[in-house]
Parts: structure tokens; C-alpha cells; sequence
């Protein structure tokens, strides 16, 4: 297959937020998911994550970009744009 043949890489804009889950057995707070929306640019994924970010039930927010190969559908690791308030290691991505 040529360059020309393949499909172009496919960049998603991404706003993920998080709420911290109460302590379990361990006695330890954690973080989990709360809310993903995908945007076509950049700046709206890191707007979006700014304004969720001063929520007062959001833990904290992240805005990042990853790449994925229509092909395959393998998605390259996050480029992450902006990190707010309490997020997860990236080890935990």
C-alpha cells in the first residue's frame, strides 16, 4: 500500500473529567471517570476543561489529544494540552 492508499490519522480532542470516589476498605480516596466529550479542536477540549475544572463536584479535569490509525484502530498515548486539579498519575493512563 502507498501513502496515498492508507487513511489519514484521525486526531480526537478530548475533555475528561473526574469526581474522587469515597474511601474503600483501604481507607484511601481514589479518582474515577465522571464525564468525556470530544471536540474538533483543541481549544475547545482545553476550554471545556477549564470551566468543569471550577465545578465543585469535579475533582479535577484534563484536556488531551490522541492519534488513532483508522487502519488498525490502534490509538496513539495521550498528548495531554492541560492538567487541572486533582487527575490521575499518567502511569494510570
Amino acid at each position: 500500500m502507498t501513502n496515498a492508499e492508507r487513511s489519514p490519522e484521525k486526531i480526537h480532542y478530548i475533555c475528561q473529567t473526574y469526581v474522587e470516589m469515597k474511601a474503600g476498605r483501604n481507607g484511601q480516596t481514589g479518582l474515577k471517570i465522571a464525564k468525556q466529550f470530544e471536540y474538533s479542536t483543541a481549544s475547545e477540549a482545553q476550554n471545556r476543561a477549564e470551566r468543569e475544572a471550577l465545578s465543585e463536584e469535579c475533582a479535577g479535569a484534563d484536556a488531551y489529544m490522541v492519534i488513532e490509525d483508522p487502519a488498525s484502530g490502534e490509538v496513539g498515548e495521550p498528548s495531554f494540552l492541560v492538567r487541572l486539579g486533582k487527575v490521575p498519575e499518567l502511569d494510570d493512563f
